[in-house]
């Protein structure tokens, strides 16, 4: 699995994401670069859609603003989750392909399991299919 990866700033929670991303032997694309949260966000947006990463992840300070950036890129369905039952929701029901956590809100524990629920949960629900077919015809 490939994930992109990008974060507008460095701290115990990034570390902790970026860790358990080497942990679980996935190789990651970041495209951080020093760029502001929204060209990160729209950088790993794209990375998902062109076929680069087959999921993404996203730090900012809250998580909005990047989330908001990467759902900037058609076909970007991502999605702020602060515990895992959010993320695995995220994934199962509405097939998110990009995480985006706050890197200031969540304790580094938190983060990763949240993390790993996003990863660990297959998707979407076949029952979700119409819905997320739905999604796609909202892009401009």
């Amino acid at each position: 699995m490939r994930v992109a990866y990008g974060a507008d700033d460095a701290n115990e929670t990034t570390r902790a994401v970026q860790q358990a991303l080497a942990d679980r032997d996935i190789e990651v694309v970041d495209v951080t670069g020093g760029q502001q949260w929204p060209d990160i966000g729209a950088a790993v947006g794209k990375a998902v859609t062109d076929g680069t990463a087959d999921l993404g992840v996203v730090l900012c300070w809250t998580g909005t603003g990047t989330a908001i950036a990467a759902n900037k890129v058609s076909g970007v369905r991502a999605a702020l989750a602060w515990d895992p039952w959010i993320a695995a929701g995220a994934r199962r029901w509405n097939d998110a392909n990009v995480l985006a956590m706050s890197l200031k809100r969540l304790a580094p524990d938190v983060a990763v399991e949240v993390l790993t629920a996003f990863l660990d949960t297959e998707g979407p629900d076949p029952d979700e299919a119409a819905n997320i077919t739905r999604l796609g015809t909202l892009d401009d």
